[in-house]
């Protein structure tokens, strides 16, 4: 199963196709992710290497932990964005963000406050791991109604939805877009993960494909894999996204 992450002879993965990531953390210093403008220059360039022309680094905003505003995230960008130009990068680098559904969240939703978004006026967000929300389809249903396209980050590991997933197809129908991890297809989340996500994929439910890379180690994780059947054959629409406006 981890053949694919681990085997050093084989050629890097090329992603090119994709096109696009939308689910990363490089603005250093303000979620879990990148510490240091140096760490986040190198990951910018190995998405370069493997093949992404333009990425959607977005940071927590989890108001338990990461209080990150529209203006921390964007002066973050700005500090990447100078030190990747200094390093000849060429890659795009964008931001939005990862929204944790949570009080905070619906506070911005209901009083119209500003979202940072993907292109499309699409909405990153993220639901807890361990405790299932009692109104998750009336928030997503919410969020469209605020004239956002919800866009589900790792539905592969909300363990809660394995007993009836079911759910996702509910969702999808509902109007919310789902995103999976590339390391979730490999493997490294667990078995249980990967086997989520595969599901996902034979049953058509996922439209994008994410690093949701935190540290090198991610990127160097994807890079070893080979042209997997998924990659090759699963139309995900990630490259749809750049001929869309940036956010």
């Amino acid at each position: 199963m981890l053949n694919w992450l681990f085997d050093k002879k084989k050629k890097e993965v090329n992603l090119e196709r994709i096109g696009m990531d939308i689910h990363s953390h490089l603005i250093p210093g303000i979620d879990d992710g990148v510490e240091t403008v140096e760490e986040a220059v190198a990951m910018v360039q190995k998405m370069q290497e493997l093949g992404y022309s333009r990425i959607y680094t977005t940071p927590h905003v989890m108001w338990d932990c990461y209080r990150n505003s529209p203006e921390i995230i964007l002066s973050g960008l700005e500090d990447v964005r100078l030190a990747c130009k200094q390093a000849g990068l060429t890659i795009e680098v964008n931001a939005a963000a990862e929204y944790f559904i949570d009080e905070h969240f619906m506070d911005i939703l209901n009083t119209g406050k500003q979202f940072l978004t993907l292109p499309g006026n699409r909405l990153l967000v993220e639901l807890p791991y361990s405790t299932p929300l009692m109104n998750t389809s009336e928030t997503l249903f919410k969020i469209i109604e605020k004239g956002y396209q919800p866009v589900l980050a790792h539905p592969e590991r909300y363990t809660y939805f394995y007993s009836d997933p079911s759910v996702y197809k509910k969702y999808c129908d509902q109007g919310c877009e789902l995103q999976v991890n590339i390391l979730s297809l490999g493997g490294y989340y667990g078995e249980n993960v990967h086997k989520m996500a595969e599901w996902l994929l034979k049953n058509e439910l996922i439209t994008f494909l994410g690093t949701d890379a935190h540290r090198m180690q991610h990127l160097d994780l994807i890079s070893k894999g080979d042209k997997a059947s998924w990659l090759t054959k699963y139309p995900f629409q990630n490259e749809k996204l750049l001929s869309q406006p940036v956010a």
